[in-house]
């Protein structure tokens, strides 16, 4: 039927376009050729629907959206065939996240301290 069909391509362009997080599966695609064919090129632009509210909201790895958008770039495309370049971008989302973890944490812990202080002088 249609709803199952169109369950399964939400399920697999959802795995699909997460992967595109992950620097390495993107150097693996460029050094097959798949960012010369312009129909996986045109595949790719047509996924930009994902970075709508409504479908953004399945993602577990919203970065795959910053690489998504990166990929319409032909210039970008060719560079992920050098191996450094996958490497580059994988530890510069590794120092994001370390940084982004450390100031969550600083905020959550600053926001308890002012609960507590709340708490005690009530």
């Amino acid at each position: 039927s249609d709803d199952t069909g169109n369950r399964l391509r939400f399920q697999l362009e959802l795995e699909f376009v997460q992967c595109l997080a992950n620097p390495n599966y993107l150097n693996f695609l460029a050094q097959r050729g798949y960012f010369k064919d312009r129909a996986f090129v045109n595949y790719l632009k047509y996924l930009l629907y994902w970075k709508e509210p409504e479908y953004a909201k399945y993602l577990k790895y919203p970065q795959c959206l910053h690489m998504l958008e990166l990929l319409q770039y032909e210039h970008f495309r060719k560079e992920l065939v050098n191996a450094q370049c996958a490497k580059f971008i994988d530890e510069q989302q590794i120092l994001h996240w370390q940084h982004y973890s450390r100031k969550r944490m600083r905020l959550q812990q600053a926001l308890a301290e002012q609960q507590q202080q709340n708490t005690s002088v009530k």
